[in-house]
């Protein structure tokens, strides 16, 4: 009777234990979630929520991205060709005249083709406002056989921006600058080559290959 009892009672108790373990073993610490009311929510500066609202703002905005002219393949500009018509800046005719370089006629003989020089408003405006220093300059930008162009916003007398504005709209000039500013600005304009004064020579810039011949 004595075996009988403890072999009844001692696996009982053993497993008894196994189920304590398990119980330890198995237990979680309870997390608070994110959203319950005892969490304290930090405080939101006033000042800032003015800039929230304007980041919203911008981030919900439709944003207008510029279509591209049907005339680019990638940077190449199909739209080019002689007559070419050439954008002309004011530092552009002032180095001319101190290299002693004809425009008319390095254009052509820089891009071997017939050529247009074109004067916006704006570059005319510019000259005017230099003074009688410069009135070779103006004189030269009055001869008959350049285009004159209108601006493209009226009243606008800075030429670096008519000249971008004009060419992104139309991608059929070649812009003839020396000023660096506007060169970077240009360059960021697929399809519009450069021209520019080196070595007392006129040299063209990102002109499409094969477009001489």
């Amino acid at each position: 009777l004595y075996r009988r009892v403890f072999l009844e009672i001692v696996p009982s108790r053993m497993g008894k234990k196994k189920q304590k373990q398990t119980a330890r073993f198995a237990a979680v610490k309870r997390m608070i979630t994110p959203n319950d009311n005892r969490i304290k929510k930090p405080t939101i500066n006033p000042n800032l929520l003015e800039k929230q609202a304007r980041k919203r703002m911008t981030s919900d905005a439709v944003r207008n991205v510029a279509q591209t002219p049907s005339a680019l393949f990638f940077s190449h500009n199909m739209s080019l060709g002689p007559p070419y018509r050439v954008l002309i800046d004011t530092n552009f005719i002032n180095f001319s005249i101190q290299n002693k370089l004809d425009i008319m006629r390095s254009l052509m003989d820089c891009l071997y083709a017939k050529v247009t020089p074109c004067i916006t408003d704006a570059v005319m405006a510019e000259l005017e406002k230099l003074g009688p220093k410069y009135r070779v300059a103006l004189r030269l930008a009055k001869d008959p056989r350049f285009e004159r162009l209108p601006a493209m916003r009226a009243g606008n007398t800075y030429a670096d921006d008519d000249l971008v504005e004009r060419v992104t709209a139309h991608r059929i000039y070649i812009v003839a600058t020396c000023d660096k500013d506007l060169k970077r600005r240009i360059r960021k304009i697929p399809g519009v080559p450069l021209i520019s004064i080196k070595s007392r020579r006129y040299e063209v810039e990102r002109m499409p290959e094969g477009q001489f011949g």
